[in-house]
């Protein structure tokens, strides 16, 4: 069989495949591939195309954001739950990535540079949450989970300021708010080992939503659009207005959120 040497391909390869440990090794392949130059944008390649669902396992059961486990983290069954969590934000978030890659066309190299490094790190916070999983005797697909953010991705898939602005800076944004939250309560409830994989992963999250403010910036300016007033529009349309706090301004100035970006959104969360 041919392989790809068009990146678009490539990504799209990675976001139909179901097992989660085949689309981790392509993940890491594909990523590999574009940093030595064997993968490039192609202006031949097909048109992107709707993707209802991503591949993914049988499990986990997806069901409404309601029925979700509630997350504690005082029982090991409890952190299993918490782990699992992020474990499927992370499997999504590899998905999320690729379709980036895919969808989007004609954007300048950087782009593609950063969306495939955001994939590949992506697909490592996966490996390690589940792995901690796997220690705590469950597996991915244990536990339900819901289909949030790749519901927001398809919401997104006509425009790349609307896809920048609602899946990095309002969803994975979120997770800079909560999960140094999440950290302490897992290391006062004896878990150092969890703990210690949700700091490593907030720390690269940061540049995640970095990417996502740098290229949310750029598709608004393509547009000629004021990234200031057309966030918070996309907000209102995507989001319905829907913004929780509080917030986490020191993470949040370091992905690129401006003092003022900030403001309003306190304002937001304050007033609804």
């Amino acid at each position: 069989m041919q392989h790809p040497t068009d990146i678009h391909q490539a990504a799209l390869d990675c976001i139909t495949t179901d097992n989660p440990d085949e689309k981790l090794r392509k993940t890491q392949a594909t990523a590999a591939a574009w940093e030595q130059g064997e993968l490039t944008p192609s202006d031949t390649a097909p048109a992107p195309v709707p993707i209802p669902q991503p591949g993914r396992p049988p499990r986990p059961e997806l069901v409404a954001p309601g029925c979700v486990p509630k997350r504690g983290v005082n029982t090991p069954r409890q952190r299993a739950a918490l782990i699992h969590a992020l474990a499927h934000i992370e499997f999504n978030a590899i998905n999320l990535a690729w379709d980036a890659v895919y969808r989007f066309r004609g954007l300048p190299r950087a782009f593609y540079d950063d969306w495939v490094v955001v994939a590949a790190d992506e697909a490592r916070h996966f490996a390690m949450l589940r792995r901690r999983l796997r220690e705590l005797d469950h597996d991915y697909g244990d536990f339900a989970a819901h289909n949030g953010l790749w519901e927001a991705a398809a919401a997104t898939s006509h425009d790349l300021a609307a896809r920048m602005a609602l899946v990095p800076r309002v969803l994975e944004a979120r997770g800079l708010d909560v999960t140094g939250e999440i950290e302490q309560r897992l290391r006062r409830a004896g878990d150092p080992a969890t703990a210690d994989i949700v700091a490593a992963i907030e720390q690269e999250e940061v540049a995640h939503v970095r990417a996502g403010t740098r290229w949310f910036r750029h598709g608004s300016a393509q547009q000629g659009l004021d990234p200031h007033a057309t966030f918070f529009d996309l907000i209102n349309r995507l989001a319905h207005g829907r913004i929780k706090g509080p917030f986490n301004r020191e993470a949040r100035l370091r992905a690129g959120f401006t003092p003022r970006e900030l403001e309003e959104l306190e304002r937001w969360s304050d007033s609804r």
